[in-house]
């Protein structure tokens, strides 16, 4: 039986003119001093609120952790009058509306002898635990320091809420957040301060991070209420066109990521101009939908444009074409530019509270650094069904991806691209409220008779199958994770992926089989007590030819690039980054420093750094030492400033500075040696992650 309770906190009192003289007054304060009527207003109205409220059947039912804020005013006539319930459930609305009604007329709030109208926030918690609801909240805040906070006149406030409630359809929906970095920093430190969470498989859901993460409340504090006009409500607040009826909505907008920058090549300006549409909704409460298509033409800096037309993956351009990391294929546009039209989409379906389905073309994230060995989204979109379950200390997610491999041929058709198949199964267990452990494994098939239906069983170990199958006929691959929450503000976590092991010779770690790649890092949220101050730090190193297989066809990649980390392997990296943010501003700093060995130019010997070269084209069986080839240092640094212009959207203003330098033993063709500064500025719509820091 879930249990009431009610937390009454005074956080905003809103007055027309300026300093509170006196609170409102109950019968029974009124022979408490004036150092006491505060504490006095707080204890009654929790107590009488509490003693009439009733928890509705339908939140015990869906067994809702969360919290439903109510915005209430004591009027110049001392009556309590409910403004806003922001929560999903409208049975909760009405019985909060119902329990305002029987509070009693009290003397009202005054200043300068004269009554005045003050607002309130009660935010009531579900579930509660009775202990909690003995604890006297109002006496512990009122010890703490006043701070001085912006006053906002009651017009204000009820009209951000209107806009709220009218806006955010999706935070009580089982569609995807869309996963950028930046934007996750407050959902994963929700997360990291609950109990049972697991925060490795992304993009997150809206209603699941929506039981540890007030969405609405945050961003209504973002909105712009004096937008008036239509054109000032689409660009500030809202979104393009928003349908909501009983059963289903939608919301479409026309979003755009349009960039203007120089370096310091020859090139005379960068640019990328992208139009997008982007499509939401849901149907039932069970079905959601998503669809998001890019007409795009940029020119980048230097460096990115040499990998554009020189892919790494042996990727072989027909005349203009070429290969924007992250997005696809590209063709030739005016002088120096490309042309990269990219649609993603997905289907998703959610039977009950425990599991979720969805089908589409787009990215998956598997790991808590910045970096992933397990999965990450650093290749282009691809076509994949996914399975996550939610139940008790564990969460089971199960991906099977269709990938396309343009470097490779077709065996049936030299013209058209090779098709790969990919099954990955992760298992997070919270082994204590503070331990998190995760066991990974994936197989890859390729095949022209399409995916065997091997892969398709949701059930973890798929070694068997590569055994029963021929060694040569699949490509399987196992890891390990942990998170330790060290306290309430940092967690540990790390990653060992083994592609394949030599137990035979294992006092010999030169041996080329020992293919493994392990991630270190640590993450500080309200860093030093500075409130949304981020620090993080991670350590990355993979062994030559993990990754890669005895037919490129079965390595671990999509689309000419890898599935896990953006350099492939033989490599170690380093990364710190710091990111801040106030209200609508945010900044970010990002240092990559590491060491990495290519192989040389035209040059038949696979040094192990390429994962579509054959490991069958490897140095020798011993000896093989990380870093071994083309040697080269890498560093690379960005600072980023943003403003946030719609909170709907995710839409920015942003301005961007990186410095790269880039120094290999020997030149190479994609990625020759030198120092890059590029600085950009912008508007776009915060969708995906973009990765320039290779």
């Amino acid at each position: 039986m879930i249990k009431k309770h009610l937390f009454l906190v005074l956080l905003f009192p809103s007055i027309f003119f300026a300093q509170i003289e006196k609170y409102p007054v109950f019968d029974n304060c009124k022979e408490a001093d004036s150092a006491s009527e505060k504490d006095c207003f707080y204890k009654t109205s929790k107590k009488l609120f509490f003693d009439e409220f009733k928890t509705p059947t339908i939140v015990e039912s869906e067994n809702f952790k969360g919290t439903a804020n109510t915005v209430f005013v004591v009027t110049k006539e001392g009556e309590f009058r409910l403004i806003y319930v922001d929560t999903a459930f409208e049975q909760v609305k009405e019985e909060v509306k119902r329990a305002f009604t029987k509070l009693p007329k009290i003397t009202p709030g005054w200043y300068n002898n004269h009554p005045i109208e003050m607002k309130f926030e009660l935010p009531i918690s579900f579930p509660i635990t009775k202990e909690e609801l003995a604890n006297d909240i109002v006496k512990e805040e009122a010890k703490k320091p006043v701070k001085k906070v912006k006053t906002e006149s009651l017009i204000e406030v009820v009209e951000k809420n209107k806009i709220a409630e009218a806006t955010f359809s999706e935070h009580t929906s089982q569609l995807n957040i869309p996963f950028v970095h930046r934007n996750y920093v407050d959902y994963e430190f929700a997360l990291h301060k609950a109990k049972g969470t697991h925060t490795a498989s992304k993009p997150y859901t809206y209603n699941a991070i929506n039981e540890h993460y007030n969405l609405t409340e945050e961003k209504n504090k973002l909105l712009k209420p004096n937008k008036n006009t239509w054109l000032g409500k689409k660009v500030w607040n809202e979104h393009l066109l928003e349908v909501k009826k009983e059963d289903y909505w939608f919301t479409v907008d026309v979003l755009f990521d349009v960039q203007l920058g120089k370096d310091n090549s020859d090139i005379p300006y960068t640019y990328n101009n992208s139009r997008i549409i982007n499509v939401n909704g849901e149907i039932g409460g069970n079905f959601s939908f998503s669809t998001t298509y890019y007409e795009s033409q940029g020119r980048f800096a230097e460096y990115v444009n040499n990998y554009i037309t020189n892919p790494a993956a042996n990727f072989k351009p027909k005349n203009s074409e070429g290969l924007v990391p992250g997005r696809g294929k590209t063709k030739g546009f005016k002088t120096d530019g490309h042309d990269y039209p990219v649609a993603e989409a997905y289907l998703g379906y959610t039977p009950n509270k425990y599991m979720q389905f969805q089908f589409g073309n787009g990215k998956n994230f598997i790991g808590d650094g910045y970096r992933s060995f397990i999965l990450s989204d650093v290749s282009s979109p691809t076509t994949y069904l996914k399975m996550k379950v939610d139940l008790w200390k564990f969460q089971y997610t199960n991906i099977w991806m269709w990938n396309t491999e343009p470097s490779i041929s077709s065996a049936s058709d030299p013209n058209e691209h090779a098709r790969k198949y990919i099954a990955a199964h992760y298992l997070s267990i919270n082994v204590t409220d503070k331990l998190n452990l995760g066991l990974f494994e994936t197989a890859v098939s390729a095949g022209e008779n399409g995916i065997d239906a091997g892969f398709l069983n949701p059930v973890l170990f798929y070694r068997y199958l590569e055994f029963s199958r021929g060694e040569d006929a699949g490509n399987a691959i196992i890891g390990l994770t942990g998170k330790y929450k060290l306290t309430n503000n940092i967690s540990l976590y790390s990653q060992l992926v083994i592609d394949e092991f030599s137990v035979n010779n294992f006092s010999d770690m030169t041996d080329w089989k020992h293919k493994f790649a392990y991630q270190l890092g640590t993450k500080y949220f309200d860093a030093f007590n500075v409130k949304d101050l981020f620090l993080q730090l991670e350590y990355n190193r993979a062994r030559p030819y993990t990754f890669a297989h005895k037919s490129p066809i079965l390595n671990y990649g999509n689309y000419s690039q890898p599935l896990a980390h953006l350099w492939g392997a033989n490599f170690w990296e380093a990364i710190a980054v710091v990111r801040y943010k106030k209200d609508r501003w945010s900044g970010s700093a990002k240092v990559v420093m590491g060491k990495k060995g290519f192989d040389f130019n035209d040059q038949v010997v696979s040094y192990g750094g390429d994962i579509y070269q054959s490991y069958d084209n490897r140095l020798s069986d011993t000896g093989i030492e990380l870093g071994q080839g083309n040697t080269a240092n890498v560093f690379i640094a960005n600072v980023q400033a943003n403003y946030l212009v719609n909170p709907s959207t995710n839409t920015n203003l942003f301005a961007s500075l990186s410095l790269r330098d880039f120094s290999s033993e020997t030149n190479l063709t994609n990625n020759p040696s030198g120092t890059n500064t590029w600085f950009s500025v912008g508007i776009r719509a915060d969708l995906f992650n973009w990765y320039f820091d290779f």
